[in-house]
């Protein structure tokens, strides 16, 4: 397994009103095995955290943004560090997930033997996600299939996986691939950063792979009684949070380089999330107007 201590990676953590405990024991781990640095969003009264954070030998920077500028320009601020200080890996975390014993060294050595099965240049590595709340595990998905579009193998290896997209935390990225494949698009803010971001990977030939030799433990939106939600159909998330999720996903349908198959599928997932929240909801009147304008606000995006 490839030594992480080697200072080849650094992992960006990015904060926003962060739960404490759970922050500390991320970077605890990290801390163990690879460089870091954190920013954070504009999270008020952040300065009394700063000498927590810091104490860590690994930390290597804490910037802190005036205020929320979106989650893709703290990645991209994040990345940049990382690719100024010559990592040929950055990984990227939300500030609450939780991460197996030797994550680092785990995926690094997942991104060379899958290298070495194929010609093909990988672009990013993700993790098995296992929801800590259910217990459940996420797959690796590929759109442009009808059956068999989960849990693909790569290279006929049992623990590499082909996938069209990859969840942002706990992704490793291959620097040396991103000024090809470009910035996480920061207009978009917060939502469906990392699938825009993986169909342009896809589309320039490059491939993303899964893998089960590290698993990264992480709830994706929030809790809820929805049916569709416990059955990892969809996510849930606040009113404010949909305008982002519905202006986002509208844009990327008329993107060309979004893969058919995911568009399809999709439309019909928003049709069935948006009419479950309008229908259910008792803010169904804040889930209106949010859709309503991120629709609206989807053709305003570059």
């Amino acid at each position: 397994m490839v030594d992480s201590a080697s200072n080849k990676s650094c992992a960006v953590v990015v904060t926003y009103n962060p739960d404490i405990t759970a922050l500390l024991k991320l970077l605890g781990q990290l801390n163990k095995e690879t460089d870091f640095v954190v920013i954070d969003n504009g999270t008020p009264d952040i300065e009394r955290l700063v000498q927590t954070i810091s104490v860590y030998k690994r930390c290597r920077q804490f910037m802190r943004l005036p205020e929320n500028e979106g989650l893709a320009k703290a990645l991209n601020r994040g990345i940049a560090w990382a690719c100024e200080h010559g990592r040929e890996f950055v990984f990227l975390f939300d500030q609450d997930s939780s991460l197996c014993d030797l994550f680092i060294s785990r995926m690094i050595g997942a991104y060379h033997s899958a290298s070495s099965r194929s010609s093909a240049n990988i672009a990013a590595v993700g993790p098995r996600i296992i929801n800590p709340q259910t217990m459940r595990q996420t797959p690796f998905k590929v759109f442009n299939r009808i059956l068999f579009r989960a849990d693909r193998p790569y290279s006929h290896a049992k623990s590499f996986f082909i996938a069209d997209f990859l969840i942002t935390s706990g992704t490793l990225l291959v620097t040396q691939h991103l000024e090809k494949i470009g910035d996480m698009k920061e207009n978009y803010f917060i939502d469906n950063i990392d699938l825009e971001w993986c169909f342009r990977a896809k589309s320039l030939g490059f491939a993303l792979i899964g893998t089960d030799d590290a698993v990264l433990y992480h709830a994706i939106g929030e809790r809820s009684l929805n049916p569709l939600v416990r059955a990892g159909f969809m996510a849930q998330h606040n009113p404010a949070r949909t305008y982002y999720s519905s202006r986002n996903r509208i844009h990327l349908y008329g993107v060309s380089y979004a893969l058919l198959g995911w568009k399809l599928r999709d439309m019909v997932r928003f049709t069935i999330k948006a009419s479950w929240l309008l229908l259910s909801s008792p803010e169904r009147k804040q889930y209106w107007h949010c859709i309503r304008s991120g629709i609206h606000d989807a053709k305003s995006l570059a």
